[in-house]
C-alpha cells in the first residue's frame, strides 16, 4: 500500500501560492493520498514567533513534512533535529521531513534554481553577477550561482551584516573571492553579466523592482524568484530591453519536484509538474 502524505507549507502572505496544487495533483497522478495544506502567519495574526508551536502542532497532527517559505527559512534552524549537509551548508532551510520522533531539514532551492537556470541560462556570460538578497532563499541561490560557474558575485541586502554572514558562508565552501558584499549598485550593475533577484520585491503584496530599470541594459541576463506574479516589474523591465530572462516559476516547480521525492519516496515526473504550473498560469 502506498504511504498517505499530509504535508503543509509555512509562511507568511501565502494564499496564492501554487505549491498546494503542484503536490497534490502529482500525488494523484501517481496514485498517492496527497493532502498538502497552506499554514498561513498573516491571517492567522502570528509572527515568526509561532515556528515552535506550528511545529509541535505538526508533529501531533501526524505531519509527514512541511515546506518552509518567507520568512522563516532560517528562523526554523535552532528548531530542527537534524541538517542535510545542503541545508548545513546553505544556512537555510525550506523542506522538514518528520521521521522516526525527528525532524530533519532539508534545502531544496539550491537544486531548484540550478536546474531551472541550467535549462534556460546554460549558455550566458557567469564572469559577473548582481544578486539582489542575502536571506533563506538568496543563501539557496548564491550557492546554486557559485556552483554553476558564476566567477564574482556582488551580494547586495538592505541588511549589510547579513549580506557579510552569507559572503562569509560562501566563501568556506567556494573560496574567499568569488563572492562579495555589494557596495555600489551602478558600478557593479554597469559591470554584471547578469542580476539575480532573491528578494520578495515583486510580489503581488509588494509592488515595485529592487533595482531601478535604469540600471538594465539589453546585454544582461536576469533571473528571478518571485512566481505570483509571474511577469514580475523587474522581469517586464528586462524583456521591454531584449534581456534574456529566468521567471521564478522554473525554481517554484523544482524545488517541489524533490521536496515532493524527500515527502512520499516516489520519484515525481518533473515535467509533467512543470506542464502544470505552466497550465496553472496559462488559466489566471
Amino acid at each position: 500500500m502506498k504511504p498517505r502524505i499530509l504535508a503543509g507549507l509555512i509562511g507568511s502572505g501565502i494564499q496564492a501560492s501554487r505549491t498546494p496544487a503542484l503536490h497534490e495533483q502529482e500525488g494523484d497522478a501517481q496514485g498517492l493520498r496527497y493532502l498538502y495544506r497552506l499554514i498561513d502567519l498573516e491571517p492567522l495574526q502570528l509572527s515568526i514567533d509561532a515556528l515552535p508551536d506550528l511545529l509541535k502542532a505538526a508533529e501531533l497532527m501526524q505531519f509527514t513534512g512541511l515546506n518552509i517559505t518567507y520568512p522563516c527559512k532560517q528562523a526554523i534552524l535552532p528548531l530542527l533535529d537534524e541538517l542535510s549537509d545542503e541545508a548545513r551548508g546553505i544556512g537555510a532551510v525550506n523542506t522538514v521531513v518528520f521521521k522516526a520522533g525527528k525532524r530533519i531539514g532539508h534545502n531544496t532551492d539550491c537544486l531548484g534554481f540550478a536546474e531551472g537556470f541550467r535549462r534556460n541560462l546554460n549558455d550566458v556570460d557567469r564572469h559577473r553577477v548582481v544578486q539582489m538578497g542575502a536571506g533563506g532563499a538568496g543563501a539557496a541561490v548564491a550557492h546554486a550561482l557559485l556552483a554553476e560557474g558564476v566567477e564574482h558575485l556582488s551580494i547586495f541586502d538592505v541588511d549589510a551584516n547579513r549580506a557579510r554572514d552569507l559572503v562569509d558562508n560562501l566563501a568556506r565552501r567556494f573560496g574567499a573571492s568569488r563572492a562579495q558584499v555589494g557596495r555600489h549598485l551602478e558600478n557593479a550593475m554597469a559591470e554584471a553579466d547578469g542580476l539575480v533577484n532573491t528578494t520578495p520585491m515583486g510580489m503581488a503584496k509588494l509592488p515595485g523592482t529592487p533595482v531601478p530599470p535604469a540600471l538594465l541594459r539589453a546585454e544582461l541576463w536576469v533571473a528571478e524568484i518571485v512566481y505570483f506574479p509571474l511577469e514580475t516589474e523587474l522581469l517586464r523591465s528586462a524583456r521591454a530591453l531584449g534581456c534574456r530572462t529566468l521567471d521564478g516559476g522554473n525554481m517554484a516547480v523544482f524545488q517541489a519536484v524533490k521536496a515532493f521525492e524527500l515527502f512520499s519516496g516516489e520519484v515525481p515526473d518533473a515535467q509533467r509538474m512543470l506542464a502544470h504550473f505552466q497550465s496553472m498560469n496559462t488559466s489566471q
